[in-house]
């Protein structure tokens, strides 16, 4: 008997996403709530007990909201990354996974002005997607991405020029 075993390809290259101190603020509120809620709801329970089903179901959805809502924040925290496999760029934030498959990026911006990254899905610039990491990063995250595909266009615009198309939007 034949077996095969199935491997997950390792990812080429793995970019760790830069969070802004704000974030890091919402999650230590997020999950400072959470622990409030486990903390309270036990309390409650062993002061006060739970009499009927209602109270039970009131302790179980809090207990299970705030359990999910530590995962969440705990897993945004520890695995939110951009990988580059051969075929695919994927973008992970904790559980919640999106999947972009490489010949379907039409271009990379680099906005310089604004300090951004964007990757463009169509020529009309209408679908993208940011890309949040170090801007140290930003050149090799380019770089490896042309490597993997080199029909992806790559352009970029300095802080005059993003400027004055904001100054000439505001004049329409």
């Amino acid at each position: 008997m034949r077996y095969t075993v199935l491997m997950k390809k390792s990812p080429i290259k793995r970019y760790k996403f830069q969070y802004s101190p704000i974030i890091f603020i919402m999650f230590g509120l997020g999950f400072a709530l959470a622990v409030a809620g486990i903390a309270l709801t036990v309390w409650r329970i062993a002061t006060q007990g739970a009499d009927g089903v209602y109270q039970w179901l009131q302790h179980i959805l809090l207990l299970l909201m705030s359990a999910i809502l530590i995962v969440v924040i705990l897993s945004m925290l520890i695995k939110s990354q951009y990988l580059l496999y051969e075929d695919k760029l994927v973008l992970q934030f904790g559980i919640i996974r999106t999947k972009y498959q490489l010949k379907q990026i039409f271009s990379v911006h680099l906005f310089k002005g604004a300090g951004k990254l964007a990757v463009y899905f169509d020529d009309f610039k209408t679908k993208f997607v940011n890309i949040v990491v170090k801007e140290s990063w930003y050149d090799d995250f380019v770089k490896s991405l042309l490597e993997l595909n080199p029909n992806i266009g790559f352009s970029f615009s300095s802080a005059e020029e993003e400027e004055e198309i904001k100054r000439n939007n505001k004049k329409k």
